[in-house]
């Protein structure tokens, strides 16, 4: 996820050939560090959860949901992130998105959802973005999201608040624990505790969560670390923890960023021709290879990969792999 990536202008983009699609390759993963978790169990009503009967009984901190990057940013320009909506991309089987925020040219008091600056790309208010998740939230009762929101102009975190309560979200947003305090990693609930309880969103952002202020937005870096972004490497040859700086591995759920970029000149855009291939289940460079070489640094498998074009490749057999083991 990168929150301040190095683009071309407008112009320029519009201008860039997109590269053709590639084939994956097959390849070999390595199994799940722990399938069990200590945390209560409730089951929905229908005994099912996101899908999975299984999940119902396994707790949020065990299971990999593959994301998608720049979730809103939709469309076929060289800065674009995504091929289909966001409702398209929740039924296909994502549940974890993430976007980029920044306030809006004409008006500082509307959060919109721009790709790094509103002049480059702007998809439209935060609260409309957030409307579709109630609606889709409204309509699916056994399935649990997840948001990562980028703060890329520092927004005081009242006006996040302000603007989940004004889309009606809030109602669906999840509080892990009591204000000011973080969840431990063992002690996150089943998803079947999740959704009886009713709060099906949780909600994270990358800078400026204040749990005193609103205790459902929470602080990305207290429950994850994240690997490079911006990478160009085919391979994801680099499982290293990027941000936050100096972290520790313990004690933190962990997010691979599994999009590829491609430089051109000097600006590094959206792989699109290769996203068949990135998104592939196994094989080199694969969500599956990228997956095993993390888990062998850290003794237990991803807790999110975020891609690029989910509509390509095999996501959802990656994420069932990695949730199978």
């Amino acid at each position: 996820m990168s929150p301040n990536y190095t683009r071309l202008t407008g112009a320029l983009l519009s201008g860039l050939l997109l590269l053709q699609p590639a084939s994956a390759v097959p390849g070999v993963m390595h199994p799940r560090a722990s399938s069990t978790s200590s945390a209560s169990s409730s089951p929905s009503a229908t005994g099912v959860c996101n899908g999975n009967a299984d999940f119902c009984n396994r707790s949020y901190s065990n299971i990999t949901f593959v994301g998608s990057h720049d979730s809103p940013f939709v469309g076929s320009l060289p800065q674009q992130n995504q091929n289909i909506n966001i409702t398209a991309q929740l039924n296909m089987g994502i549940r974890f998105l993430q976007a980029q925020t920044h306030h809006s040219i004409t008006d500082d008091s509307v959060l919109e959802l721009c790709h790094t600056s509103c002049f480059l790309e702007d998809a439209g208010t935060l609260q409309s973005y957030l409307e579709t998740l109630k609606s889709w939230l409204d309509a699916n009762p056994n399935e649990v999201l997840t948001l990562l929101l980028t703060n890329g102009d520092s927004v005081d975190i009242s006006e996040f608040g302000d603007t989940f309560s004004a889309a009606g979200v809030d109602s669906y947003a999840f509080v892990p624990t009591s204000a000011g305090e973080t969840l431990g990693i063992s002690d996150w609930p089943t998803l079947g505790s999740i959704i009886s309880g009713g709060k099906r969103l949780v909600v994270f952002l990358d800078y400026g969560a204040d749990t005193n202020t609103v205790n459902y937005i929470n602080d990305e870096f207290a429950y994850y670390f994240e690997t490079p972004y911006d990478v160009t490497d085919a391979t994801f040859s680099n499982c290293s923890i990027d941000r936050p700086p100096g972290a520790s591995a313990d004690g933190r759920m962990y997010l691979i960023n599994h999009y590829l970029d491609v430089d051109i000149v000097g600006a590094d855009v959206p792989d699109r021709g290769a996203a068949a291939h990135t998104n592939a289940a196994m094989g080199n460079g694969s969500i599956g290879a990228n997956a095993a070489l993390c888990e062998g640094l850290y003794g237990r498998a991803p807790n999110v990969v975020l891609c690029d074009f989910v509509d390509q490749g095999q996501l959802m057999q990656a994420q069932a792999n990695l949730d199978s083991l």
